[in-house]
């Protein structure tokens, strides 16, 4: 584990806002040179704190107006259904994340879907024909609200 001060934490807290951030405006921000500043981002990258900068898409303005979380249990599990199920639901297009869980459910993916018949479409003749899939629990996400990771707040 790296050893994090206080300049690292601000520099965490503005990357989770907005990754997109010019080291020389961040640096100005906390009070550093955009090259130190520039060196502690890269230093975090390099030790594996930063595990890489993602452009977050508005998927409802995209005309994806409904996200479903998806608890699967396997029908059969092994090494290889297991990872025939990964290759396979990676594949799907409207899978955002792929979780392997431990509890309930052996999965947890985040679905988007431009509306409910669309989302049914998706599970009926994409998901559960997946290989190993077997037990489905859906819950409709309602809103969201994001929240700072676990570095805190300013």
């Amino acid at each position: 584990m790296i050893e994090l001060d206080d300049i690292d934490r601000s520099i965490l807290r503005a990357l989770q806002r907005d990754a997109a951030v010019s080291a020389g405006a961040l640096g100005r921000r906390i009070g550093l040179s955009q090259p130190a500043t520039w060196r502690r981002i890269r230093r975090l990258e390099e030790t594996g704190v930063v595990k890489g900068r993602r452009l977050r898409l508005n998927a409802e303005a995209l005309g994806f107006g409904v996200t479903v979380f998806l608890g699967v249990k396997l029908a059969r599990k092994g090494k290889i259904s297991l990872e025939d199920f990964e290759r396979a639901v990676s594949a799907i297009p409207e899978v955002q994340t792929v979780e392997h869980v431990l509890g309930l459910y052996d999965y947890r993916l985040r679905v988007v879907a431009r509306d409910l018949p669309d989302f049914e479409r998706v599970l009926r003749r994409r998901i559960m024909t997946l290989p190993g899939a077997g037990e489905v629990e859906a819950n409709v996400m309602l809103s969201e609200e994001r929240r700072p990771g676990p570095i805190g707040a300013d």
